[in-house]
């Protein structure tokens, strides 16, 4: 049976995939709870924060369900 790893946060910090991983997966939620709410969301295009409405909010198509 695989027993997860048990690493201090430090190995975690020093390794960074973890805190990648939660990361990217925060910010998923994140857009697709404000694309179904009808929210728009800021991102920094060019050199400037534009808003994106809830339509054009990218998501992957298996999250939308």
């Amino acid at each position: 049976m695989n027993e997860p790893e048990n690493k201090t946060i430090d190995e975690i910090f020093a390794e960074g995939t973890l805190i990648d991983r939660a990361l990217k997966r925060a910010v998923q939620e994140a857009l697709l709870r404000h694309k179904q709410a009808g929210n728009p969301v800021v991102a920094w295009r060019a050199g400037k924060a534009v808003w994106i409405p809830p339509e054009e909010i990218p998501v992957p198509e298996n999250e939308t369900k």
